[in-house]
């Protein structure tokens, strides 16, 4: 069972690389219409992993642990802060160096790819279905992330070469390996401890997904993206309700 779970878990992680390296080649190579759909594809991955937290993956860390509602609460803040730490060293004066303008915001967002693959094994060892639903909303949201790190990066003035490279390193390559270095430890650990790093990572996927994810939809001002946001959560809902919650 475990290696069906770990080769599940790997899989995942896999195609989220994939789905970001698609993300980097799309708009290296079509600025343009990337950057035209870009808002759809940020709208609907913010619709899944909202409900898919909402419906499915904070009840079963309730059920799991009576100490998940501060866990959940912990995932939030905890994400939150961090951003707004990193937020404290990026420099919007026009004198900034490479550092403030595309390398720190690189790291972080490497840092968070390299949390996603940690949440692939955290919810796959809960079910495969509760991993399966987490991956749905996750890897949809590899696809902007590529982009919006390439553009980091050539915005502080990389070549484009160099922009595509740093950029698949930081948001691709990270989570898979990520879930290489946690998963032999978290497959070892009982319910009870798996129901706080669940509710945790909960937290964190409903603060991507509301707290970064929506306000970035709202300033690209596309007529449709409440049209792709419905998709994700009707998606996210169809899938939970024929499994049973």
């Amino acid at each position: 069972m475990s290696m069906t779970i770990f080769g599940s878990v790997l899989l995942a992680s896999i195609l989220a690389c994939l789905v970001t390296t698609i993300g980097i080649y799309t708009i290296s190579r079509y600025e343009r219409w990337g950057n035209q759909n870009v808002a759809y594809f940020i709208s609907f991955a913010a619709g899944v992993l909202i409900s898919v937290s909402f419906i499915h993956i904070i009840p079963k860390s309730f059920e799991m642990n009576d100490a998940a509602p501060v866990a959940l609460l912990a995932g939030y803040m905890g994400l939150y802060l961090f951003n707004r730490f990193l937020t404290a060293f990026v420099c919007n004066d026009r004198a900034c160096t490479n550092l403030s303008i595309g390398i720190i915001p690189m790291l972080g967002i490497g840092l968070h790819s390299f949390i996603d693959g940690i949440i692939y094994s955290v919810t796959f060892n809960v079910s495969i279905f509760t991993g399966a639903m987490t991956a749905i909303g996750m890897v949809l949201h590899e696809f902007p992330e590529g982009i919006v790190t390439f553009l980091l990066l050539e915005h502080a003035g990389f070549s484009r070469k160099k922009a595509a490279l740093y950029a698949f390193l930081a948001a691709a390559v990270s989570t898979p390996l990520g879930t290489l270095v946690s998963f032999p430890f978290i497959s070892k650990i009982d319910q009870a401890a798996l129901g706080i790093l669940l509710a945790i990572s909960a937290g964190a996927l409903v603060y991507v997904g509301a707290s970064h994810l929506l306000p970035a939809v709202e300033k690209e001002k596309q007529k449709y993206t409440l049209i792709s946001l419905g998709a994700g959560i009707l998606v996210a809902v169809i899938i939970v309700l024929s499994k049973g919650l």
